[in-house]
């Protein structure tokens, strides 16, 4: 009697059965292959993969330079960013490797840790006065998120306007005082746009532009830096410290979920409308681990015609039915919000607008969250903020920290994502298709100001605050892969 053989469709469950047994490089391959083809989508999978794939990445790097292994983490980033730009989470678990590299080395170099500015970045001593600025970027307005989803090059002055004097990513110029300075104060404005001494001839190299050899020359000297200290250092175990510290980054992954869903009680209150969108596991939990002491109304839009199959299941069942849905959504069931004794309405998006009245609170998930606050959600999130906006009713983001980028959103439209027009108008109406032109966006962009809280595995932060999470889990180096 033959026994009859289960064939897995290509996933994340696949590759990471693969990944224990094929070499890096044709894993590298596979991985792109996946997100190419889409066939591994959405935030959490895409990190889950990247994060298991740079753990091999750096469990088979041989030797100690820790210049060197930047550098192939690098290359392999470049490639899984390039493969599917809009999956902008990819990039953030890359940049978080990097970072645990360069904090692995810091903090093993003459057994003291560096802290603020010296830690992120090269020993290059500038002098800065009211006459003598830093030099500005000059290719930001060019930025496009298909170009490997990262930012230019930005050594210095860039992040001026949003971050604190405090943040890594700041360069601002040191305050002129009697304590700070030993030269005279300058107490005039006349001469503040005159013309430094020192400024660079036209034939050098401006601090973060591109050297012949292709990399910024802040790039260079940051490797050259790291170099010098990881062989300096003959008893650094860099790869073993590396490799702990990914797993972490998996434990993180794991556990955020749950860290979020941990403060549901101090947010959902007694007899409330909850209005949300989407199949979302962490908004599924949130919602149940707030049900165990309270009572209340959710209103679910079914956003159809993308996630309206998702959305029924996880209602019905408490497990996810997809078309595209992988192995590895059998461990994320969960008994449906019903059985927990809460009612829960299914509404069309076009009565988003009207209901909103009676709801006291919205809670949305997210795809990505931008460093300017924003985020890119499930298409229909941006009508909701906006009707939510009209209404005064406050609009909570959940979302774990390994989406929140450092990218800024330049051009909009690149950030997008749009999907099969047959499932908003079907071919066979072919005398109407042929008169319009029909538009399927799987995501929407929500600008800042219609956020009011998020709500992260660190707890909740005002929109203008992400940016210090940013600077707390990213080096001003890494933003450009």
């Amino acid at each position: 009697m033959t026994q009859s053989t289960v064939i897995q469709a290509p996933g994340l469950s696949t590759f990471l059965k693969s990944l224990k047994t094929t070499p890096v490089d044709p894993s590298v391959e596979h991985l792109i292959s996946l997100l190419k083809r889409r066939q591994i989508r959405n935030s959490r999978p895409c990190a889950i993969a990247t994060t298991a794939l740079l753990l091999r990445v750096v469990g088979e790097f041989k030797g100690r330079d820790a210049a060197k292994l930047v550098e192939r983490i690098r290359q392999v980033g470049r490639r899984l960013t390039s493969a599917q730009p809009r999956e902008v989470v990819v990039g953030n678990i890359v940049r978080r490797v990097l970072g645990l590299v360069r904090e692995v080395v810091d903090e093993n170099a003459d057994g003291q840790t560096p802290t603020g500015s010296e830690a992120n970045t090269p020993t290059v001593s500038q002098h800065h006065d009211s006459l003598h600025r830093p030099t500005l970027a000059s290719t930001m307005s060019t930025f496009s998120p298909l170009k490997h989803a990262v930012a230019e090059p930005m050594p210095v002055g860039i992040y001026d306007g949003n971050m604190s004097d405090s943040g890594e990513l700041s360069r601002r110029p040191p305050l002129l005082s009697s304590h700070t300075t030993t030269g005279p104060l300058v107490n005039s404005l006349f001469g503040l746009f005159s013309q430094p001494q020192d400024t660079p001839s036209a034939t050098s190299t401006p601090s973060g532009a591109q050297s012949p050899n292709g990399k910024s020359t802040f790039t260079q000297q940051s490797l050259e830096r790291l170099g010098e200290l990881s062989r300096g250092q003959t008893s650094l175990d860099l790869k073993g410290e590396v490799m702990e510290g990914i797993r972490e980054l998996q434990d993180e992954l794991e556990t955020s979920d749950k860290q979020i869903a941990e403060v549901a009680l101090e947010h959902i209150h007694a007899n409330e409308i909850i209005l949300t969108h989407t199949a979302s596991t962490t908004v599924q939990k949130f919602l149940m681990y707030a049900a165990r002491k309270r009572k209340f109304t959710v209103v679910h839009a079914e956003t159809y015609p993308h996630d309206n199959t998702a959305t029924h299941g996880v209602l019905l069942t408490g497990k996810k039915r997809e078309l595209h849905a992988d192995e590895d959504d059998d461990d994320d069931k969960w008994k449906p919000l019903t059985e927990a004794g809460i009612q829960v309405y299914v509404i069309p998006d076009s009565h988003v607008f009207a209901i909103m009245s009676r709801v006291n609170k919205v809670i949305l998930a997210t795809h990505t969250v931008l460093a300017n606050g924003s985020l890119v959600a499930a298409a229909g999130a941006h009508m909701i903020a906006m009707a939510a906006k009209e209404h005064q009713t406050p609009v909570v983001v959940l979302s774990g920290v390994y989406k929140l980028s450092p990218v800024y959103p330049f051009d909009i439209d690149e950030l997008i994502e749009h999907g099969d027009a047959g499932g908003v108008v079907p071919y066979s109406d072919g005398d109407f298709v042929d008169k319009v032109d029909v538009e399927n966006p799987l995501y929407d962009y929500v600008p800042a100001d219609l956020v009011d809280l998020y709500i992260t595995n660190l707890g909740g932060h005002a929109p203008s605050y992400l940016y210090r999470i940013v600077a707390d889990h990213y080096r001003s180096e890494d933003i450009s892969l």
